[in-house]
């Protein structure tokens, strides 16, 4: 049986890329990452650098998947709209993202959903405030955290859009 171990960590949705690097980190140290839950990770160990590992906020797509699977790469697994794939090294090179328009979508993806969830907040924090009136500000607060989320990743899209016009 091999050596398994758990841990429990919390990322916030904009530090997607600190969180991909703490699961490399991780692989390079010979924990390569087996299986994934909400704050759970679950490493089994392998040789160190064995495997890279790479993270996506995309909707559920068999065709996707398969695609991935036929260039080498696993889904370990998904946590709500979040795709954890790993791939062995030996295969070479591995990016979900191959240009900065790939990488800018997806920050769109991110940037939508989290201003779908810091709306709904607002709206539910200034409902309970009126009716209910006892807490509605933890929907408010809820929704100030968020809103500064999508202002990280808005940060990070203006600076692929810039770096993508000095390109061109």
């Amino acid at each position: 049986m091999s050596e398994r171990k758990t841990v429990r960590r919390w990322f916030w949705v904009w530090e997607f890329e600190k969180e991909e690097r703490w699961l490399n980190t991780m692989a390079l140290e010979g924990w390569t990452l087996d299986k994934v839950g909400f704050c759970k990770f679950e490493f089994i160990r392998t040789e160190g650098g064995a495997y890279t590992v790479r993270l996506e906020m995309r909707e559920k797509d068999a065709d996707y998947t398969a695609f991935m699977e036929e260039t080498g790469a696993e889904c370990i697994g998904r946590v709500v709209s979040w795709n954890y794939y790993r791939k062995k090294a030996e295969l070479g090179a591995f990016d979900l993202f191959s240009d900065l328009d790939s990488r800018i979508t997806h920050l769109d993806r991110i940037g939508k959903a989290l201003l779908a969830i810091g709306l709904a907040n607002i709206a539910i924090g200034i409902a309970n405030t009126f009716n209910v009136g006892h807490f509605g500000w933890i929907n408010l607060l809820c929704a100030c955290l968020l809103m500064y989320g999508l202002g990280r990743i808005h940060g990070k899209k203006e600076s692929l859009k810039l770096e993508r016009e000095l390109r061109e």
